[in-house]
């Protein structure tokens, strides 16, 4: 575990590139499928648990860069976000999104960029997108130690729940855990690799946020002003802008503005937000609000200003028709106010 803290504290230097001429959608919306209370949800081991060698220093540089990604500020991160904002306990929390059921779901077919993205390309996406920053290329040290942690978190779990938890996490090569768990070449102990059917994989319990029901009154900004202003604003600020620290660094995310998620963030979509919200805030307590309330708080705080859309290229209402055919607010109009018009620049220009 003191190597654990230790990394927490590196100071990381790589290049980073992406290849791609023109920026592909690779955000997609997250699943979301009805909850079930009867389900037993993947528990992943716990991080002392991690092993002293060279694949466990990828696995804790993971964990560090994963619960504190302002380390990579600048370099492959342009906003205040962490990715544990989204993907809650440190991406091991059932019904947050959490990294174990994001690994086992990939690689898979994307039909936005009509390819199969690679579990390294979805990561990619993250830092593009919720990150507003630009991503780091496949054999970087930092996407392959996240995707180190997603897979001993997936597999460690897997492990665990089947009776096997004296056997350690096998250690794959880099290339392997890039590519996912969700592909025929992926080793599974042989006694249980039929409960585990390759298209099945991706299904996790957990795996995302419970779906809502469509809410009984359309979002109203009003109300969900009032939601944020009685139960947001103590940890997000007044005005969206997050709390930091005396250092400046943010410790609760700024939800608009400059700091925030971009306009192609899958948060950015008022269903996903209010799947998220419903399920997991406020911090710590969990459904605390009503599903009325979570749809409202999430259109309220989508319907501001942040980072534009990176794919943007010049025109908000052709921008919009390409890639915002859901609910959400870009290229809509609120307040007079076209959103999207007035967007903060994108990690293509925050990050040189």
């Amino acid at each position: 575990m003191k190597r654990l803290i230790k990394t927490l504290t590196l100071s990381i230097v790589s290049t980073y590139a992406f290849a791609d001429s023109e920026l592909p959608d690779k955000q997609a919306e997250i699943p979301a499928v009805s909850k079930s209370s009867s389900v037993e949800y993947l528990k992943p081991r716990s991080l002392d648990t991690i092993p002293d060698t060279e694949f466990g220093e990828k696995v804790e540089l993971g964990y560090s860069l994963f619960v504190n990604s302002q380390q990579m500020r600048g370099k492959y991160v342009g906003n205040e976000q962490n990715c544990v904002n989204c993907h809650m306990q440190a991406g091991m929390k059932a019904n947050a999104a959490p990294l174990w059921g994001a690994f086992m779901a990939y690689p898979a077919y994307r039909s936005k960029n009509d390819k199969v993205n690679s579990y390294a390309e979805r990561i990619q996406g993250c830092f593009t997108y919720s990150m507003n920053g630009k991503a780091p290329n496949e054999n970087s040290e930092e996407l392959v130690a996240i995707a180190a942690y997603s897979y001993w978190l997936a597999m460690g779990g897997i492990l665990d729940q089947h009776g096997m938890g004296d056997q350690p996490v096998p250690e794959l090569s880099d290339q392997e855990i890039l590519q996912g768990g969700k592909r025929e070449g992926f080793k599974l102990p042989d006694s249980i690799v039929d409960l585990y059917p390759v298209d099945e994989r991706s299904k996790l319990a957990g795996r995302g946020y419970p779906k809502l029901a469509d809410p009984e009154q359309k979002p109203d900004l009003t109300r969900g002003k009032l939601v944020y202003t009685e139960n947001c604003a103590v940890c997000h600020g007044e005005n969206g802008e997050g709390i930091k620290g005396s250092d400046g660094r943010s410790y609760l995310p700024p939800l608009w503005g400059a700091g925030s998620y971009n306009w192609g963030a899958g948060m950015h979509r008022v269903n996903t937000a209010a799947y998220f919200i419903y399920e997991n805030m406020p911090l710590g307590k969990s459904i605390q609000l009503t599903e009325q309330q979570a749809w409202d708080v999430a259109a309220f705080v989508n319907s501001h200003e942040r980072p534009q859309d990176p794919r943007f290229k010049g025109d908000v209402k052709a921008n919009a028709g390409k890639y915002h055919n859901h609910d959400g607010f870009y290229g809509k109009s609120v307040n007079g106010k076209t959103m999207g018009d007035h967007a903060y620049p994108s990690g293509e220009q925050v990050i040189k």
